[in-house]
C-alpha cells in the first residue's frame, strides 16, 4: 500500500488525487483476499504520472491478459484484482453520481463485466457465507425474492432523511446504519463489499467529503468485518448486531481520526457484549480531542476538512467544493468562527483560514 505514497505526499494535485484513487482501488481487493500484480502497479504509475489516460490503462491491462500464453489456474484471481482495480479508479475519478438502486447495480456491472457472468444482475438464489469473524457462522442475507423491493425501500428511506443541522455523531451513526443495511441485502452473488464501498465513497462525496483515503485503502478487511458484525445476532451467546465498529471506521474516514482498527477486536465470542462495550469506551476515550468536531454538522465538517487542505480558499471555492451556495458557506463559516473552530487571519483580501 506504499506504492503511491510519493505521489500522495509530494505530487501535484492531479497526481495526489490519482494516487489516492489507485491506493483505494487496490486496497479494496483485500476484502476478497486478492492482490494485484506488479504489472498493474507499474501501469498505475504511468497513469498517475500522466503518461497514459485511465482508458489506456484499462486497455493495457486487458491486453496484458489477452496476450498471456499460459492462462492462470482458476484459483488465481490476479486478473480479477487488476481489472477491478483499474475500473474502481475510473469510477472514483468521475464527477457524476446518482443516488439510486440503478446506480448501485450499474457500479457492480461496470466493476465485474467479463469477470462474473452475473455482473449487474440481482441474484435469484439464496446464499450463506462462512465468516471468519463469526467463527464460521453466517449473516442472514436478504431473500432472493425480496432483494429489489428491499433495495427500493432502503434507498427511498435514505433519500427522505434530512441531514441538515444533524450533529456529526448522529450523522455517522445514520450513515453506518444505511451502509450496513445496504450491504446486508447482498444483492449480488459476488462482489457486494467492493460495490458497496465504491458506492459509499461516491455517496459521501455528495456531502463535500473526499473519502478515497487510508481508511478504505488500508482497512478494507476491517470494513467488511465491521459490516458483518453490524448484521449478526446470536442472543443465546449474548452477541448482538452493532454498528459501533463501523462507526469507528467512518469516524476515521470523515474526521481524520486515528482510532486503531484491529480485526481481532471484531471476532465474535460469548463475551462479545463486553467487547462491544470495551470498543465503545475506547472510541470515547480516543475521541476526546474531537468532541467539538462531533458537535458539527456534515456541512460544517466538510468545510473544516477543505480548509485544512486549502487555508487560502475563498468562499466561492468552498461553495464549489461542497456543492452549496456562497450564502450557505458564509453562514457556515460564521457559525464555525462563533464556535471558535476557525479564525480569519490577515484580513479579507490576502487572508487565510486558521483551524483552531
Amino acid at each position: 500500500m506504499d506504492d503511491f505514497e510519493e505521489y500522495i505526499r509530494q505530487g501535484e494535485a492531479s497526481q495526489k488525487e490519482k494516487g489516492y484513487a489507485w491506493q483505494t482501488a487496490i486496497g479494496l481487493q483485500a476484502v476478497d483476499g486478492l492482490k494485484p500484480s506488479e504489472y498493474l502497479i507499474e501501469t498505475a504509475r504511468k497513469h498517475i504520472e500522466g503518461d497514459i489516460t485511465i482508458d489506456e490503462a484499462k486497455q493495457l491491462v486487458d491486453s496484458y491478459y489477452q496476450s498471456k500464453a499460459v492462462r492462470a489456474d482458476r484459483n488465481d484471481r490476479t486478473e480479477e484484482a487488476d481489472k477491478v482495480s483499474a475500473r474502481i479508479t475510473e469510477i472514483l475519478a468521475e464527477k457524476t453520481f446518482s443516488f439510486s438502486p440503478v446506480e448501485y447495480i450499474n457500479i457492480h456491472k461496470r466493476l465485474f463485466q467479463g469477470i462474473f457472468n452475473h455482473a449487474g444482475r440481482i441474484r435469484d438464489y439464496n446464499i450463506s457465507k462462512k465468516e471468519w469473524v463469526l467463527n464460521g457462522e453466517t449473516v442472514l442475507y436478504a431473500s432472493a425474492d425480496n432483494i429489489r423491493a428491499t433495495l427500493d425501500y432502503d434507498f427511498a428511506q435514505e433519500k427522505a432523511f434530512n441531514y441538515q443541522g444533524l450533529p456529526l455523531s448522529d450523522a455517522v451513526k445514520h450513515i453506518a446504519n444505511f451502509v450496513s443495511g445496504l450491504w446486508q441485502i447482498h444483492a449480488f452473488g459476488e462482489g457486494n463489499t467492493r460495490t458497496t464501498a465504491v458506492f459509499t465513497i461516491k455517496y459521501l462525496r455528495t456531502f463535500g467529503f473526499h473519502v478515497n483515503n487510508d481508511a478504505f485503502a488500508k482497512h478494507s478487511w476491517y470494513f467488511r468485518n465491521a459490516l458483518v458484525r453490524a448484521n449478526y445476532n446470536d442472543l443465546q451467546h449474548s452477541i448482538v448486531a452493532t454498528t459501533e465498529y463501523l462507526e469507528r471506521f467512518f469516524r476515521n474516514l470523515l474526521l481524520g481520526e486515528n482510532d486503531e482498527l484491529k480485526n481481532r477486536s471484531l471476532l465474535a465470542s460469548k463475551s462479545s457484549t463486553e467487547a462491544v462495550q470495551s470498543a465503545t469506551e475506547a472510541i470515547k476515550e480516543d475521541s476526546k480531542c474531537n468532541i467539538r468536531t462531533l458537535s458539527c454538522t456534515l456541512e460544517e465538517t466538510a468545510v473544516l476538512q477543505y480548509l485544512k487542505e486549502n487555508p487560502h480558499a475563498t468562499q466561492k471555492e468552498i461553495a464549489a467544493h461542497i456543492g452549496k451556495s456562497e450564502r450557505t458557506v458564509k453562514s457556515l463559516t460564521v457559525g464555525l468562527s462563533a464556535k471558535g473552530m476557525i479564525e480569519r487571519k490577515n484580513g479579507r483580501r490576502n487572508g487565510y483560514w486558521e483551524i483552531k
